[in-house]
């Protein structure tokens, strides 16, 4: 059904449990929006408003305290609130992506193969992948003497062009982008935008939060503001 959203939050909360504290910390609440295919929605809030929560929980990385997200998919559509870890696994292979301002750079792999690796793993030669995944580092500004070395010890701001680099190097249904811009020079994030605007044309549904909002203006669909939809803390 093409006119069906990618996704679907409704009635979204989630609560933090400070056992050592005995206190309940607050997210978000009853937070609701529909997500369609080729939008992008800007997710704005003061410092601790639950942006990036909210991200993560969609994600699963948190599981939600209630309500639902719905990704509808060609054969049917899945509560990502409530599916098995090992389906949320496929989701994330498959359907879903999520860039963050952090790369967890594993030892001794070179970046270009750290970008490659979602392309070998969708079935793609290595010669394809790595031909693809230097483009996108030239794309991002990372110097070719880098390609083959160890993220692990590049700078702030090089391990967040690898990672953005992987993340976009094969679109998803649904991309998440937390502060993607955070540590990025200003041709790197001219780059991501130019990026992102070609997802968009090809149907990526986005939704993020961006450190540099302005950068991005010109591909927001639609905003949602936090700030009035937090959870006060409960004792």
């Amino acid at each position: 059904m093409p006119n069906k959203p990618v996704l679907e939050i409704e009635n979204f909360c989630k609560h933090f449990d400070m056992h050592h504290l005995g206190q309940r910390l607050g997210a978000f609440q009853n937070i609701s929006f529909k997500l369609h295919a080729g939008q992008f929605l800007l997710l704005r809030g003061h410092n601790g408003a639950g942006k990036s929560t909210l991200l993560r929980t969609i994600y699963r990385s948190y599981r939600p305290t209630g309500g639902h997200a719905w990704l509808n998919m060609e054969d049917g559509r899945i509560d990502m609130a409530r599916a098995a870890d090992v389906d949320i696994l496929q989701l994330r292979r498959k359907e879903i992506g999520f860039v963050t301002q952090f790369l967890l750079a594993r030892p001794r792999v070179p970046a270009e193969e750290i970008v490659a690796e979602p392309l070998r793993l969708a079935g793609f030669s290595s010669a394809e992948s790595l031909d693809e995944a230097r483009k996108l580092l030239a794309e991002f500004g990372v110097k070719p003497e880098l390609w083959a070395a160890y993220p692990s010890t590049f700078s702030g701001g090089e391990q967040q062009k690898v990672n953005l680099a992987r993340a976009l190097i094969m679109p998803q249904r649904l991309l998440m982008l937390d502060e993607p811009t955070a540590s990025l020079d200003a041709g790197a994030r001219s780059a991501l935008v130019r990026r992102l605007a070609d997802l968009k044309t090809k149907g990526v549904a986005m939704i993020g939060v961006f450190h540099h909002p302005d950068d991005v203006a010109e591909l927001i669909d639609g905003e949602i503001d936090l700030s009035q939809k937090e959870m006060a803390n409960v004792a």
